[in-house]
């Protein structure tokens, strides 16, 4: 099977369940920022870090293409890979884990650090586009409520580790200066 289909050429692109539509719908816009953010992620995956944070980025990876898949699905009736309440409750918690192991903000940080953090941090500006693309989608169609949920947790989490990823190389916070 050849990897182009040729079936693009005209700036559509197929969803889940054959239907068709623009290559700049927000629903495409959406799940395209999680594969970018997929990607980044990959790219911090390069860097030594602690096998905890590996691992949790690599479950975050395959997470993320749920995500895509969910959001590629107008289908509510299609109950295949769907971001589930449990999967955004497993990020709370994680979260919280986390964040008790960091001194509270007293200031607006800039990303920045360690080069992993610094890496995460951009990755967290990519999935808040994915859902500012996933908001706009679900004003004129069916998104999952649960992918909103996720993706914003997400963005939480990601500013968490990345904080956690400097304290770990000895790496101070960038603060803001006003």
């Amino acid at each position: 099977m050849k990897i182009y289909t040729k079936t693009g050429d005209d700036g559509t692109t197929g969803l889940q369940g054959k239907t068709r539509i623009l290559k700049s719908d927000h629903r495409i816009m959406a799940y395209g920022a999680v594969d970018e953010a997929n990607a980044a992620l990959g790219i911090v995956l390069t860097h030594n870090m602690d096998q905890e944070i590996r691992n949790l980025l690599t479950l975050l990876q395959n997470e993320l293409f749920v995500v895509g898949a969910d959001l590629s699905n107008p289908d509510k009736n299609d109950s295949k890979n769907r971001v589930t309440p449990h999967m955004v409750t497993n990020l709370e918690k994680t979260i919280d884990k986390f964040e008790n192991q960091l001194e509270p903000l007293t200031n607006f940080i800039l990303p920045g650090g360690d080069v992993a953090a610094s890496v995460i941090h951009f990755v967290r500006a990519v999935v808040r586009r994915s859902e500012c693309h996933t908001v706009a989608a679900k004003q004129y169609t069916w998104i999952n409520e649960d992918c909103l949920k996720y993706l914003n947790r997400l963005s939480d989490l990601l500013f968490i580790l990345a904080r956690i990823i400097n304290k770990q190389n000895g790496k101070a916070d960038t603060v803001w200066k006003t």
